[in-house]
């Protein structure tokens, strides 16, 4: 490192209830209206908060969003991170997987850290003015492997809930 002190943070993500989180990297200064428009068109009756942290220029705390709650977690979430080009989304009334295509074709978008509902933490080095997120500690670690009987309740879990025939 070059000798500029630096740290290493966990931040414990806020989700509120009945929500899941997206972090990405994303740039550019309309990335929150492009992200607005493609969660707002990929599913009926989704509701959502997105908050944007640019890296340069005003380096505001960029929000929009459907939901009153959502926006100002998601902008709480982006605030307690503080990495520079980092994009916090918080959806309700969908999951991950409804709105990920959308997500991939926003142009800004050029990295995804996680997609969940489970309690999750940011791992976040700090230097200076810079935070950059290093990685992302998704739920809890594996308590076994899948045994026969796990498998087929896996599979008919995903018939009941129409992902799968």
């Amino acid at each position: 490192m070059s000798g500029m002190a630096h740290s290493i943070d966990l931040v414990d993500l806020e989700l509120p209830a009945e929500s899941n989180i997206i972090l990405a990297q994303a740039h550019f200064i309309k990335t929150a209206e492009d992200v607005y428009e493609a969660l707002n068109g990929s599913m009926p009756g989704i509701r959502f908060g997105i908050a944007f942290n640019e890296a340069s220029g005003p380096r505001l705390i960029r929000t929009e969003g459907s939901d009153e709650v959502l926006v100002s977690a998601a902008a709480r979430n982006a605030s307690m991170i503080g990495a520079g080009h980092l994009l916090v989304v918080l959806i309700a009334g969908a999951y991950p997987i409804n709105v990920m295509q959308a997500l991939k074709a926003v142009p800004e978008i050029t990295t995804v850290y996680c997609a969940t509902a489970n309690p999750a933490r940011a791992v976040v080095l700090r230097e200076g003015e810079g935070a950059a997120i290093i990685g992302v500690m998704d739920g809890s670690s594996p308590a076994g492997l899948e045994s026969d009987a796990d498998r087929q309740e896996r599979r008919d879990f995903l018939r009941k809930i129409g992902y799968k025939k």
